[in-house]
């Protein structure tokens, strides 16, 4: 398959696959940054749950930019990952305070320097906003696009590198319509990751994920779902975690990741 060939492939399957989102309806910064960070280690169908009410609570970047750190902990219960939270909650406070750095209409060259600024805005996260929100064709990989690419131009091979993957995505993207075109490339690849399988061992980058059960991770997620609901003593919960050896690594891990504060003898959410 040539490029030209590619491009047709990627573009029809784009119209027959196309999947109907809120932040595609509105590709505005904060919806784009909120659906990015929410799909980082959550599937489609939860994260559309969860962004209806996660906006419903707070509609815009000022909103959330003025919250209690607690109370965007307690709207993001049950996607995990809740360092993801905390970085959505930063990174609102940055735009919020200087909206005109993340204008469109400005140089490439220093709004991407304005987006890595961010937390949680990794190289992935940074080319999703490139493209969907500012429409400024980047290439960029992550989980779909590599598995349309690998199922396509690296059947063979394994140990496929990311920078690899660059050159080829640089190479064939439609820089027309980099919205459009990386839609189409995210929906071919979860038709391909649920008919083919995502075959993500070919990336050298790729590393499996732990499970949850049994995990510091799992008390993690524990200690914040029920700090939610009001502080904790810490005394009643090394008594109940008696036996297991996560709690003193869960706690020390969320404090030390600015999820919790401990004041005489209880544990807290941040505010």
């Amino acid at each position: 398959m040539d490029e030209h060939e590619f491009r047709e492939l990627i573009w029809a399957k784009g119209g027959a696959l196309y999947r109907d989102m809120p932040w595609r309806d509105q590709p505005t910064l904060y919806y784009v940054l909120v659906s990015e960070l929410m799909l980082q280690q959550t599937q489609v169908s939860r994260v559309l749950v969860k962004f209806a009410e996660f906006t419903k609570a707070f509609p815009d970047v000022e909103s959330l930019a003025r919250a209690d750190l607690a109370d965007v902990l307690r709207s993001w219960q049950g996607l995990g990952y809740n360092r993801r939270a905390k970085f959505l909650h930063q990174a609102a406070q940055l735009i919020a305070a200087k909206p005109a750095a993340f204008a469109a209409g400005q140089q490439t060259e220093l709004l991407e320097r304005q987006l890595a600024t961010l937390p949680g805005v990794g190289p992935g996260t940074r080319g999703a906003l490139l493209n969907y929100v500012y429409e400024i064709p980047t290439a960029y990989v992550e989980t779909n696009i590599r598995t349309v690419y690998f199922h396509h131009w690296y059947a063979d091979r394994q140990d496929v590198t990311d920078r690899e993957l660059l050159e080829i995505v640089d190479r064939t993207m439609d820089r027309t319509q980099p919205r459009e075109w990386f839609w189409a490339l995210m929906d071919y690849g979860t038709e391909l990751k649920r008919t083919h399988g995502a075959r993500l061992s070919q990336s050298k980058h790729y590393k499996k994920q732990s499970p949850l059960e049994g995990s510091v991770r799992q008390v993690r997620g524990q200690l914040i779902a029920r700090l939610t609901a009001g502080s904790l003593r810490c005394d009643e919960l090394e008594n109940e975690y008696a036996a297991d050896e996560r709690l003193a690594p869960a706690v020390s891990g969320l404090i030390r990741d600015g999820l919790i504060t401990r004041r005489a003898g209880r544990l807290y959410l941040t505010k």
